[in-house]
Parts: C-alpha cells; sequence; structure tokens
C-alpha cells in the first residue's frame, strides 16, 4: 500500500498541480524534498573557460537556472549587457522570465512551444549572423551543439552553473520513511545513495523520469516500478496516477 510518497522536487507554487489531485483522490501524502540544488559558478571558474559575454550578440536560455546565472555573473563580471542583445528561449515562460533583469521587448527576446532546442531552431536559423552563447549546466548533453552544427550557425556553449546534491539534515534521515520516490534526475539518484550509503530498497516502489535517471537507477542496483516519460504516460504525474489506480486494491 502506497501512503506515503517522496517528490524530489520543490513543492508546486501552484495548488491546482496535479500532484494535489493525485493526494485528494488516492489520500496518499506528498513531501516535496528536492535531492539536488543549483550553484552558480564564481567569476573565477567562469574566467577558466576563457569566454568573453560580449563576443556574442545572442543568448539561448533552456532554463531559468541558465537565466539566473547569466545575469548574475554578468553582474559579478562587471560585464554591461547591451540593449541589442537577443535572446533565445525554448519556451514562452523562460522568456517571459527574463523580466526579472531586463525589459521585455519583442524584437529581442525570441521562444520555441516545446521546450526542445530543435523547435527553436527555425527562428536561430532566420538570424544566423548572430553569434550564440549558450550557457548550461555541468551537467549536459552533446545534443544542443550537434543540432547548432547541423545549421552552421555560430555558437559557444559554456558552463554557468552546477548541479550538486542536495545533502538531508541527520533529522531528515531519521525520519526517512517513504512508501515510494520520485527521481527527475540521475543526480538526484546519486544524492540518495551518498546520503543513505546504507540504503536497502526492500519494499520501496521507485519512479524516474527520463532515460538517464532510470538508467541510474539501475546502475544502482535498485528497482524500478515507474519510468516516464512514455507513449502513454508522457509525464510523471500520468504515470503515477495510472499505478497507484492499478494497484489501490
Amino acid at each position: 500500500m502506497i501512503k506515503k510518497i517522496l517528490v524530489s522536487q520543490p513543492q508546486p507554487s501552484s495548488e491546482k498541480s496535479p500532484y494535489f489531485d493525485i493526494a485528494n483522490d488516492f489520500g496518499v501524502e506528498l513531501v516535496f524534498r528536492p535531492f539536488i540544488k543549483v550553484e552558480g559558478l564564481t567569476a573565477k571558474e567562469f574566467r577558466k573557460q576563457k569566454i568573453s559575454i560580449l563576443d556574442y550578440s545572442a543568448i539561448v536560455f533552456t532554463s531559468r537556472h541558465a537565466i539566473d546565472n547569466f545575469f548574475n555573473l554578468s553582474k559579478e563580471l562587471r560585464v554591461p549587457i547591451p540593449e541589442t542583445m537577443k535572446y533565445f528561449c525554448v519556451t514562452e515562460q523562460i522568456a517571459l522570465y527574463i523580466q526579472k533583469y531586463v525589459q521585455y521587448r519583442k524584437r529581442k527576446i525570441f521562444f520555441g512551444t516545446t521546450g526542445k532546442i530543435a523547435d527553436l531552431l527555425p527562428l536561430m536559423v532566420k538570424h544566423k549572423t548572430e553569434n550564440y552563447l549558450v550557457p548550461l549546466s555541468d551537467v549536459h548533453n552533446k545534443e544542443i551543439t550537434t543540432i547548432l552544427d547541423s545549421k552552421k550557425l555560430q555558437h559557444k556553449e559554456c558552463i554557468m552553473y552546477r548541479t550538486v546534491s542536495n545533502d538531508f539534515t541527520p533529522e531528515e534521515v531519521e525520519a526517512f520513511d517513504y512508501d515510494m520516490m520520485i527521481f527527475f534526475s540521475p543526480t538526484g539518484v546519486r544524492s540518495l545513495v551518498k546520503n543513505f550509503p546504507n540504503f536497502k530498497q526492500g519494499k520501496i516502489k521507485i519512479a524516474a523520469f527520463g532515460p538517464s535517471t532510470a538508467k541510474e537507477v539501475a546502475d544502482n542496483k535498485l528497482k524500478l516500478a515507474i519510468e516516464a516519460p512514455t507513449k502513454e504516460y508522457p509525464s510523471m504525474t500520468g504515470a503515477l496516477r495510472a499505478y497507484l489506480e492499478k494497484h489501490k486494491k
């Protein structure tokens, strides 16, 4: 019987989140507790990459973390971002977040709809004379490089922030009594192993979002109960609801 579920993400800000519907419909307790956190690189660390931000005329943002760390790092480096700088974002929500740092102007902010870099590519090709800088986490694959190279766009990827384990306090370790845990990144799974070196899965169910997360679960000799996305369940909440429906008896 699943009664208490650990979701390794921050608690949703909206009460309309599907997670809260699941809690009400199935009578389960959801505990939102991130296993990872994001840290920005210092100016000293960034300088080692020998990248000058002002050499680039456009920035590609794949997340809010990228926006925060780009502008924070620029401030720390005392680099004034020119008004002519263009911004390409994988979603409208990320594009709107730029307002936190600069005035929103449609003529210099562009966005995709699916959250994937491939969807943004046609817009970038229309501005093929731009020199693109892509701020990334230390944990990333070569997808962006491959896609931009395929259209012969001028670009450079750089590390501006890192994903690290969000360690548990002794009190949290003591109260570790979950029936299910949901992970969204390989780093989250590694955080579990780091914080609980003697962890025994037993009857605890594990859910993983993304193939790399599922692989990390398997690599640590843990058994996977739920994997998303799939064709049938593209979201973790959809897969979780289906699992609880199937096993509620």
